[in-house]
């Protein structure tokens, strides 16, 4: 949401003492202080829930002083995974543990800071006043997407309601429909409306008032797409945004490496990324393996590695093997990596350089650097230097940044959408496009 945010003024005051929050969370930016739900009747008098420095914390305010407050022990940085948070509110407890209690994918969370309310105590949430999702009182935006947002009025429900193990792959997946009433002011934000990202799918018609602009895209707990590694090696010389697909470099000697959070070692994989401001700073766009990933600092340094600058060279283990056309703003580049038989093609605006074919198989036409496949997983990535130099990366969520793609092309196993014809055989970085090809 970044700098985005949802929010509604309750008509009525609501079950004050018992509510549900079950919510999946996919983190974009980390660290600071980010709010993703409370009441705000006043600046300085709310109750919110927000992550402070990759911690959940949950606290009242009231003026100057904090009625209530706790604080998990875990931080929550990982910013690949989906994960599922459950926030049970229920001041009518006889025990002040289980009040305020927090689960994240199924696992109830210890609190290291623990001053949890008075029993049958009253809270600023579900007043008539207005609540926001994504934002705090003033600022303290909420980096991440969001997807299945239930608050249940007057309910405390187990997070075993809205969620479940795989019995295949154990993993913690969301039930699609619970069964859960949402009382006075309750509500189900499915988020699957472009043109109405607040709409209420829980039957009360509450629904939330967008402000800013709020990206609908094809990342879900269910299907999740590759981003840029925020936390990976030589990433932090540069900032990110849009759900970490946009890379906005800040560093003029190293350069701003980053990989793709999502690798793989088979199959074949396409992505597109259009260079939004290439401030005369030779940004490199192309492939790593993971293990040249942890210490190399550019795209194209080491013989696993190769990138297409923006002159138009093609480089790979710190030389220019050949040069094709140069690219310059708005221009989007293409990478499609064969590693069945050790290939990668670039296009421009749609057309693959040197006359490469990317369905050709073994024989590899046109393709512009090749290697012995099976040997290590390999990334998308790119180095941007100076600062504004902008790359934006659609890996298949259908979005520039926050401009949709204007032709929306599918790969054959319909998971991601693009600007260009993706080459037949070829698929979006996703988890449901490698699942299918570790168990085909």
């Amino acid at each position: 949401m970044a700098s985005s945010h949802l929010s509604r003024t309750f008509d009525q005051v609501g079950n004050r003492t018992t509510w549900t929050l079950s919510v999946w969370i996919k983190r974009t930016g980390i660290g600071g202080q980010q709010n993703f739900f409370g009441s705000f009747p006043q600046a300085s008098d709310y109750e919110r829930i927000m992550f402070n420095n990759d911690k959940i914390y949950i606290a009242e305010v009231a003026g100057s002083s904090t009625n209530w407050e706790c604080e998990t022990d875990a931080r929550y940085r990982d910013v690949n995974a989906w994960y599922h948070l459950v926030y049970r509110h229920d001041t009518t407890q006889a025990s002040s543990n289980d009040r305020i209690r927090l689960y994240m994918n199924g696992v109830q969370q210890s609190f290291g800071t623990n001053s949890q309310p008075a029993q049958n105590r009253g809270t600023a949430i579900n007043t008539a006043d207005v609540h926001k999702i994504g934002m705090g009182a003033s600022s303290e935006y909420t980096d991440c997407e969001m997807a299945h947002f239930h608050w249940c009025d007057g309910q405390s429900y187990a997070p075993t309601e809205f969620g479940e193990t795989d019995s295949t792959t154990g993993i913690w997946k969301p039930k699609v429909s619970p069964s859960v009433s949402y009382g006075t002011n309750g509500f189900f934000l499915k988020f699957d409306n472009a043109a109405n990202m607040g709409l209420d799918s829980g039957g009360g018609a509450h629904n939330w008032t967008t402000n800013g602009t709020i990206v609908q895209n094809k990342d879900t707990p269910s299907n999740v797409f590759a981003t840029w590694n925020t936390l990976g090696y030589m990433a932090g010389y540069a900032t990110y945004s849009n759900g970490s697909t946009t890379l906005v470099g800040n560093d003029n000697t190293y350069g701003s490496r980053t990989n793709s959070t999502l690798a793989a070692s088979s199959g074949k994989y396409y992505m597109e990324f259009k260079i939004t401001n290439t401030n005369a700073s030779y940004p490199r766009v192309g492939m790593i393996s993971t293990e040249n990933a942890m210490v190399d600092g550019q795209v194209g340094a080491t013989a696993n590695s190769v990138a297409y600058r923006l002159n138009g060279a093609i480089i790979t283990n710190g030389s220019t093997t050949s040069t094709v056309n140069t690219f310059t703003d708005n221009d989007i580049i293409g990478v499609a990596m064969d590693l069945d038989n050790g290939a990668v093609y670039f296009s421009k605006n749609g057309t693959f350089q040197n006359s490469g074919d990317p369905t050709s198989g073994a024989s590899k036409t046109g393709s512009l650097y090749s290697f012995t496949p099976g040997t290590d997983t390999y990334h998308f990535a790119c180095t941007a230097f100076q600062s504004s130099s902008d790359l934006s990366a659609n890996f298949g969520n259908g979005y520039f940044g926050t401009t949709a793609v204007s032709s929306a092309q599918n790969p054959d196993d319909g998971n991601g959408i693009f600007e260009y014809d993706v080459p037949a055989g070829y698929r979006a970085l996703c988890t449901k496009s490698l699942n299918a090809e570790e168990y085909s």
